[in-house]
């Protein structure tokens, strides 16, 4: 796969270095990986969600924080749309009153 979004991901590294191992190992992965199908991914990611979409997101270090990407599987691309801490997830889609 072919990955756009890197500087985002370099990022997150700069400020939360207890998930560059993991993001290291996740990038080297999707590179190496040919996902045509989401049950593809969620072998190897038991945890990740899907969306509507093509929207994955992966549970970075014990869920401490959350990758949303998008998977253009035709394509053999994966696009990183966000990435932060769990709260800041929560955060995003926490409904207005």
């Amino acid at each position: 796969m072919k990955i756009n979004g890197l500087a985002a991901l370099r990022n997150h590294i700069q400020n939360y270095s207890k998930s560059k191992k993991w993001i290291e190992n996740w990038i080297s992965d999707a590179r190496s990986s040919q996902w045509t199908t989401p049950h593809q991914i969620k072998q190897h990611y038991a945890s990740c969600s899907f969306l509507p979409g093509n929207v994955v997101i992966f549970n970075v270090c014990g869920n401490d924080f959350r990758l949303e990407t998008v998977v253009a599987y035709k394509n053999g691309l994966v696009f990183v749309r966000w990435i932060g801490t769990h709260a800041d997830y929560t955060r995003r889609f926490k409904k207005q009153p």
